[in-house]
């Protein structure tokens, strides 16, 4: 896995599934100004030293080019809007599960930064053996995704996390929360390295929707 940093977000590549394990970025109230950027071409990431799959293994594939940081939360500007279109943010997806249930995740996260000011979102897909591929580069069909959304509460972090199968869904999003314990034993990464362990402890073993507006 190699740690790519984009101006506006960062992400681990995994190589042997030609798509990041996970993306990480903030989202602000103040720059979800929806500017109307021309919509650019999908392109390989420059910063990815072995070269992030090509866009055209999704060709004819059936599966969408599944943004992991979505586009429309970079509507701020053109170059942040653009870094988004790198195949290193994209992995395949059930287009049932992306114009769906993903959607509808990622309007409510934006509707949460407009609400509460300032988030940070980890996105990721389950990455393990044996997964479908699609494209010359066998580029992995994750069976499943992850969202993490955290604020600031009280000087303390709010967390939920989100753990969606990669399939149509019309069930309510509050059934896909989870715990950040969840989805570090299935990723088997540490998403809270950096946290003191009393947080750490508290965050990992809460699973409450109370603090957050699923109205």
């Amino acid at each position: 896995m190699s740690i790519i940093r984009h101006k506006h977000f960062f992400l681990s590549y995994s190589e042997e599934h030609e798509q990041a394990e996970w993306a990480a970025y903030y989202l602000t109230a103040e720059s979800q100004q929806q500017h109307h950027f021309e919509r650019p071409y999908f392109k390989q990431d420059p910063l990815v030293d072995t070269e992030s799959a090509h866009w055209k293994n999704y060709k004819d594939t059936g599966y969408d080019k599944g943004h992991l940081v979505p586009a429309a939360d970079m509507k701020f500007s053109n170059e942040a809007y653009n870094e988004t279109f790198y195949t290193s943010n994209v992995s395949p997806q059930n287009r049932a599960f992306n114009a769906g249930i993903w959607n509808r995740l990622e309007q409510k996260i934006r509707y949460w930064a407009d609400k509460y000011t300032a988030l940070f979102i980890v996105t990721g897909s389950i990455l393990h053996d044996n997964l479908v591929t699609i494209g010359d580069e066998e580029v992995s069909v994750p069976d499943y995704f992850f969202k993490i959304v955290v604020r600031v509460q009280d000087n303390a972090l709010v967390m939920i996390p989100f753990l969606v199968p990669n399939e149509k869904s019309d069930a309510p999003l509050y059934t896909f929360a989870t715990t950040i314990d969840a989805i570090e034993k299935i990723t088997g990464i540490d998403f809270n390295q950096k946290l003191s362990e009393k947080i750490e402890e508290k965050i990992e073993k809460e699973l409450s929707y109370k603090e957050w507006s699923f109205s």
